[in-house]
C-alpha cells in the first residue's frame, strides 16, 4: 500500500481536480466554496467510517477482545455503541473544523440550508457500512488486515466525486461512480453551492445505496461472528 495504493489514489483525486478546474466553467467563488464544503463533508464520512473500527481495533490492541465478547453484550450492541459515540465525536470534530471555516474562509456550510441534514445522514450511513466491513474483515484475517482500517475509505474516494463533478471522470470511473453513495451526495452538494433545486432523487439513490451498504456489511459482518464461535477468531489478533 505504501509503494503504490498511497500515490494512485493521489494521483487519480488531484488529476481530476486539475481535470475539472482545466474546463475553466465554474465560478472562482463557487469552486472555493464546493471544495471547502466538500472537505467538510469528505472529513465527516472519514470520521464515521473510523469511528465503528477504532472500537474494535482498540480492543484488540488492549487484548480485551474476548473478555468483551464473552460479556452479556452482543458484538452488534458495541456496533450500535459505536455509532453513538462516533456521532458524539463527529459532531465535536466537524463542528470545530466548520467554525474555523467560517471565521478563516468566511464559509459557512450551513448556507447549504436544512438540505444540508440528509446530505450528512446519507454519508454517515455510508462510513458506518465501511466500519462494520472493514471490522468484520480485520477479525476474519488478524492483525495483517488493521491497514484497511485506514485505507479502505479512500478507496472509494476518487469515484466519490468529493472534489470534481462525476462528469470528468474516465467511462470505467462514472459507471462505478454510480454505486457509491457518496458521489451522488457529492453531486447534490455541488448543485445546491452554485444556486440548483434541491437534488431529492441523487439522495433518493444515495439512501438506497446506503441501505444496500449497510445490508451486505451485516451479512459479512453476522457470517464472520457465526464463524467465530465454530473456529474461534485467528491467533494473530493477539486477543
Amino acid at each position: 500500500m505504501e509503494i503504490f495504493y498511497w500515490p494512485l489514489l493521489d494521483l487519480l483525486v488531484w488529476g481530476f481536480l486539475t481535470l475539472y478546474l482545466r474546463q475553466g466553467s465554474i465560478i472562482a467563488s463557487h469552486a472555493v466554496y464546493s471544495l471547502l464544503g466538500a472537505l467538510l463533508l469528505w472529513d465527516m464520512l472519514y470520521r464515521s467510517q473510523q469511528s465503528i473500527s477504532m472500537v474494535f481495533l482498540e480492543e484488540i490492541w488492549s487484548r480485551n477482545l474476548y473478555h468483551l465478547l464473552v460479556s452479556p453484550l452482543t458484538p452488534y450492541h458495541v456496533i450500535f455503541g459505536a455509532i453513538l459515540t462516533g456521532i458524539l465525536k463527529v459532531s465535536l470534530s466537524s463542528g470545530l473544523a466548520i467554525f474555523l471555516a467560517y471565521h478563516f474562509f468566511s464559509f459557512s456550510l450551513f448556507s447549504i440550508g436544512l438540505s444540508l441534514i440528509p446530505f450528512i445522514l446519507a454519508l454517515l450511513c455510508m462510513g458506518w457500512a465501511l466500519g462494520i466491513l472493514t471490522t468484520a474483515l480485520i477479525l476474519r484475517f488478524g492483525q495483517e488486515a488493521e491497514v484497511l482500517a485506514w485505507g479502505v475509505i479512500f478507496l472509494f474516494q476518487p469515484v466519490s466525486a468529493v472534489f470534481n463533478p462525476v462528469s470528468v471522470l474516465p467511462p470505467v470511473f462514472r459507471n462505478i461512480a454510480m454505486f457509491v453513495p457518496a458521489s451522488h451526495v457529492f453531486e447534490g452538494m455541488r448543485q445546491v453551492v452554485n444556486g440548483g433545486r434541491f437534488p431529492g432523487g441523487q439522495l433518493m439513490v444515495a439512501f438506497f445505496l446506503d441501505g444496500c451498504y449497510l445490508f451486505l456489511a451485516l451479512i459479512v459482518f453476522g457470517w464472520v461472528m457465526a464463524r467465530a464461535k465454530r473456529e474461534g477468531f485467528s491467533l494473530k489478533l493477539g486477543a
